[in-house]
């Protein structure tokens, strides 16, 4: 059983594969690794009470950010807007069913997964209702993070209006305001998470009493 202990107390470096005690710290500390001196891991600082609040603006955000107008065209007297919807649905109906489904994926789907999984995660340990169903979130948000595409598509939306921008009119509308905060709120919520402490709550929950 001492074994078994000792083993769940090591952490490993993601530099140098060196084992070491897993140190408690405090918020705010870092543990260095005592071999190459890099990071093992940090403690962030009010992390949860930071990541609810983020993620729920995230998820206030997301509905204006995929259905306002992101971008309006006006050429010869005709002006035309579209949202994120909009412009899924015209991709359907070109029949471009693998663009419009990878749109939809990465820049609708898997961020509004990883946003409330941020939110259930944060909202539960903070209120001290841990169950099974916090390591699926867990799991969901562990595997969406590097997947979720809002800045890819923002930057491309950035080069469309550069070169539109010789058109007669060219609005910017408040869609494209809603998407860039989300982004925001997507890149602030990777920052603020604390992976360890949420992982090191969950363990100590479902870990086999002795």
């Amino acid at each position: 059983m001492n074994d078994t202990n000792s083993l769940d107390e090591l952490i490993a470096c993601l530099h140098c594969d060196t084992l070491a005690t897993s140190p408690s710290l405090a918020a705010g500390e870092t543990a260095l690794c005592p071999c190459c001196g890099n990071k093992l891991f940090s403690r962030k600082k009010d992390s949860i009470n930071r990541t609810m609040a983020i993620s729920l603006a995230g998820l206030m955000l997301l509905f204006p950010a995929i259905t306002l107008p992101i971008i309006g065209v006006g050429v010869a007297g005709k002006y035309n807007d579209a949202s994120l919807v909009d412009c899924i649905m015209l991709m359907i109906n070109d029949d471009f069913y693998i663009i419009a489904f990878s749109v939809f994926l990465f820049t609708i789907a898997i961020p509004s997964v990883k946003i409330f999984s941020a939110f259930y995660l944060s909202y539960k340990i903070k209120r001290k209702q841990i169950s099974s169903s916090l390591l699926i979130f867990y799991r969901s948000y562990h595997l969406f993070d590097s997947w979720a595409m809002i800045h890819v598509f923002f930057l491309g939306i950035i080069v469309s209006i550069y070169k539109l921008i010789s058109l007669d009119e060219l609005t910017v509308g408040s869609g494209l305001i809603s998407l860039l905060l989300l982004l925001l709120c997507s890149t602030l919520i990777s920052i603020t998470i604390d992976q360890k402490l949420i992982w090191d709550t969950l363990e100590s929950e479902f870990a086999p009493k002795s």
